[in-house]
């Protein structure tokens, strides 16, 4: 989907980039950036972890760990591809991890 920009009374194309012809990167730039500004993604969150890891026998982090005004746990994932490779399972993996996560344990992290 093209986006554009107003000029005036005309639009004008924005060419379409990718991230590493930009120099930007998905946990320095991007990851930082959404962690100080999580509204942009949406106003009644709050980020409440960063590169969470607490699983035994597990290497796998989720980028940033929310919860909304609801007490419910968001799971923020960030890819820079858009291969979309796995995206399910590893939405089905995060799910199953923050399942056991209680509202208790959310205000300790």
């Amino acid at each position: 989907m093209a986006i554009f920009r107003l000029n005036e009374d005309c639009f004008e194309k924005i060419e379409q980039t990718k991230f590493s012809n930009e120099g930007i990167l998905e946990r320095q730039h991007i990851q930082n950036a959404l962690k100080k500004q999580i509204s942009v993604i949406s106003p009644d969150m709050l980020v409440i972890a960063e590169e969470f890891a607490e699983w035994s026998d597990s290497r796998r982090r989720i980028d940033l760990l929310c919860i909304d005004r609801d007490a419910n746990i968001v799971v923020i994932e960030l890819k820079r591809n858009d291969t979309g490779e796995h995206m399910e399972l590893q939405a089905i993996r995060y799910a199953s991890m923050v399942s056991t996560l209680t509202l208790k344990r959310a205000v300790e992290i």
